[in-house]
C-alpha cells in the first residue's frame, strides 16, 4: 500500500501523503518507514498526531460534526480492519484483558459452539511451498483464500485472542479472524515436517520469528528481509505434496500428508528390521553423544 501511495504521489506531483493512523499503532510506522524507503522527500500528514483528537470518541464526534459517515458508534466502538486475509477487532471492552471477548463481534467465523456438528475434510496441494490446489481443483491464490475462508469460517476455525507487543512500546489486545490463514499455515507446516531435514526445519523456525518481527515492524523493504526471502525460497524447493486436514469446531488436525520428496521412510522408521539401520548401532551413538556429560560427571566425582 505504501509503495502504491508513493507511485500515485509521483504521478500526481504530490509532496504530502496523509494517513488516518492513530499515534499509538504500528500501522503509522509501517506506512511512513515504507514511504521513506522509496521517497524520503515526501512529508506525512497524520491528523491524529496533529489535531486535538485524543480518542476514538473524539474521532466519532468530529466525523458527526462534519457529516462524515463512519461504521462505528460509541456503543460499538471496536476498531475493525478487514481485508481478504483477516478481520481484526480492537478497542472497547477488549482493552481490559480480564474481559472475555464476545463472539458476537465475529465477521468471518461461526463461533465454535455453533459450528457444524460433523467434521469437514479439506486437501491442499503445494508446489515448492506455494498452495496451488484445494480438493484437487487448481485455483488462483485469491480463490484459495476465499474458498478456505468460507470452509474454515463454517467450522469455527481461525480465531485468535492475543496480547501483542507494539513497536511503540505498549501492549495491545486484539481479536483476529483468519480462517484461511490458519488452515494454510497448518497445512504448510505439516508438509515441511515431512520434507525438510531437522537442521533446516529448526533453523527456519528461528528465521520465521525474525521475519515476523521485520514485517510487524514495517521493515519490508530492507536488505535483511530480502536476504531472508532468499533463504526461505531455498528451503521450499522440495516442499511439494498434498496435505489433508480435518476441521471440527475450531480445531484443525492433520489427516494425512504425502510428498514425492518425503524424508520419512516407513521401512527405516518402523520398529521392524531394516537394512539401513541396526539397533546395535544405537549403543555406540549414545556413548559418543553423551560423552561430554560422562566426562563432566567423572570430573565432578574427583573433586
Amino acid at each position: 500500500m505504501a509503495k502504491k501511495l508513493v507511485e500515485i504521489a509521483h504521478k500526481e506531483g504530490a509532496k504530502y501523503i496523509c494517513h488516518g493512523c492513530t499515534g499509538k499503532g504500528n500501522d503509522q510506522v509501517r506506512f511512513e518507514v515504507a514511504i521513506a524507503s522509496f521517497d524520503p522527500s515526501i512529508e506525512i500528514i497524520a491528523p491524529w498526531r496533529i489535531w486535538d483528537i485524543k480518542s476514538r470518541e473524539d474521532a466519532i464526534d468530529y466525523a458527526t460534526a462534519h457529516n462524515v459517515e463512519v461504521p462505528v458508534t460509541k456503543a460499538k466502538i471496536y476498531s475493525v480492519d478487514k481485508n481478504i486475509w483477516h478481520t481484526s477487532h480492537e478497542g472497547g471492552d477488549l482493552e481490559d484483558p480480564a474481559n472475555e471477548h464476545k463472539s458476537e463481534m465475529y465477521d468471518m467465523i461461526t463461533p465454535a459452539e455453533k459450528a457444524k456438528d460433523e467434521p469437514t475434510y479439506v486437501e491442499i496441494s503445494f508446489e515448492k511451498g506455494i498452495p496451488v490446489k484445494v480438493n484437487g481443483e487448481t485455483v488462483s491464490p485469491v480463490e484459495i483464500v476465499t474458498m478456505l475462508n468460507k470452509i474454515g469460517g463454517e467450522n469455527g476455525v481461525g480465531v485468535v485472542d492475543i496480547l501483542e507487543n507494539r513497536l511503540v512500546g505498549m501492549k495491545s489486545r486484539g481479536i483476529y479472524e483468519t480462517p484461511a490463514g490458519t488452515i494454510l499455515y497448518k497445512a504448510h507446516k505439516e508438509l515441511e515436517r515431512l520434507t525438510l531435514d531437522k537442521e533446516t526445519y529448526h533453523y527456519k523456525q528461528l528465521v520465521s520469528q525474525k521475519y515476523a518481527e521485520l514485517v510487524y515492524n514495517g521493515l519490508w523493504f530492507t536488505t535483511l528481509k530480502e536476504s531472508l526471502d532468499a533463504f526461505v525460497d531455498t528451503t521450499q524447493e522440495h516442499v511439494t505434496g498434498n496435505v489433508k486436514l480435518k476441521l471440527y469446531k475450531g480445531n484443525v488436525t492433520n489427516a494425512g500428508v504425502t510428498s514425492p520428496y518425503a524424508l520419512y521412510d516407513m521401512n527405516i522408521s518402523s520398529f521392524g528390521a531394516s537394512d539401513l539401520y541396526s539397533h546395535k548401532d544405537a549403543g555406540g551413538f549414545i556413548r559418543l553423544f553423551g560423552l561430554p556429560y560422562r566426562i563432566k560427571a567423572l570430573k565432578n566425582s574427583n573433586k
